[in-house]
């Protein structure tokens, strides 16, 4: 396997998902999806419980039979392939290992029932034990493990073999905070040194961003959303994904054209949408740390910039946490916004206080379409 990640502009698609749909009598786990996966790439399934993207991930697996649509490899169907002859590993959030086993058996289990030489096994597992740094560990068995050693282990044991994928459902799921930060930058790291491609199974929206070249946001069976993190979350495409995905202002404006629109009886610049007519209802979303919350007195001395817009509210509650602070504030009509901003900027207000808030229009996304009820399925989902 190359050790290097293929370059963004020479990768090409080594799966395919095509119409794939997943059905359970009338209920649509997986409806009608359609991805292309590059070779070498880190992709990671993000959604709430539900969403589908384990079952789209059992599909691949060879574990679920799809319903209808194809799954392609290189071209070739992997529909009717059973799994142990897809040529894909698997590692799960319950590792699997085998109890009675040391580690150096768990591992070579794979190369064992491939009929490999016992040359050729050991040289394997003494690589992947090296690889995973778990050599001096090669005779304990897995109770013998803490959790971080036993997940390397089932990773090792997925990779020996060499598989062109390697899948991964909620692998870290069960491990502390400290440990599944510690063993996400080893699989970041393993993933640059092998340029192996991976799909990984998660509901936690920073493992995702922290791990992820790109990124697949299911809902309801489809995909909602797909690319970096970095443009999903300053360009989310709509406002589902906006709310899912980091934290959201969102205020409803009536569009009067030009790039003007109504918020509570007072004129805001929005960005251009195509298709918007005047009139029409919309949803303007602001990142809480794209938004600055001035004092009167600061708002005074500070006129108001070219291309932002302002409005008044009435701080609620002002939180420390540590290297940011976050201040909650009710507008002049009711809506509900959140400020972020570094410690050190030193947001001086305390609650009762009057504020301007402020927000570039170029910071702000333009919604013409959304369901009152993906907003709060995915505000609930964080």
């Amino acid at each position: 396997m190359s050790a290097v990640i293929k370059d963004a502009a020479q990768a090409k698609t080594l799966v395919s998902l095509r119409n794939l749909n997943k059905h359970y009598g009338d209920f649509a786990a997986v409806d009608n999806i359609d991805l292309e996966i590059q070779d070498g790439e880190f992709l990671t399934f993000l959604g709430s419980s539900g969403s589908g993207k384990s079952t789209t991930l059992s599909m691949l697996a060879g574990f679920e039979t799809p319903s209808s649509g194809e799954i392609l490899v290189n071209g070739q169907s992997l529909v009717n392939v059973p799994p142990h002859k897809r040529d894909i590993g698997m590692v799960f959030q319950r590792y699997s290992l085998f109890p009675h086993l040391s580690v150096r058996d768990n591992i070579a289990f794979p190369l064992a029932i491939r009929k490999r030489s016992a040359a050729e096994r050991d040289k394997q597992v003494d690589a992947m034990l090296k690889l995973v740094q778990l050599d001096k560990f090669a005779h304990r068995r897995p109770a013998q493990l803490s959790g971080g050693q036993q997940q390397r282990v089932a990773i090792a044991r997925a990779l020996v073999y060499e598989p062109r994928i390697l899948l991964m459902d909620e692998p870290l799921g069960a491990l502390d905070k400290k440990l599944r930060e510690d063993l996400q930058d080893e699989l970041r790291q393993l993933h640059r040194r092998l340029g192996i491609t991976i799909v990984y199974v998660t509901h936690d929206q920073e493992e995702a961003m922290r791990l992820s070249q790109r990124i697949a946001i299911f809902s309801h069976g489809k995909i909602v959303g797909l690319g970096t993190g970095y443009d999903l979350y300053q360009n989310p495409p709509n406002a589902f994904v906006a709310s899912f995905l980091g934290n959201s202002n969102f205020l409803r404006v009536q569009a009067q054209g030009n790039g003007v629109a109504s918020f509570e009886g007072q004129a805001v610049a929005m960005r251009l949408t195509p298709g918007l007519a005047k009139g029409q209802d919309a949803l303007l979303m602001v990142r809480p740390e794209k938004a600055l919350a001035l004092s009167r007195e600061q708002a005074a001395l500070e006129p108001l910039p070219a291309g932002w817009n302002e409005v008044t509210a009435k701080v609620g509650e002002v939180l420390f946490l540590g290297e940011s602070q976050t201040c909650s504030v009710i507008t002049t009509g009711g809506t509900a916004m959140t400020v972020k901003a570094l410690s050190a900027a030193g947001m001086s207000m305390k609650p009762g206080d009057e504020v301007k808030v402020r927000w570039a229009v170029a910071d702000a996304c333009v919604y013409s379409e959304w369901q009152e009820s993906d907003l709060s399925k995915a505000a609930g989902a964080h």
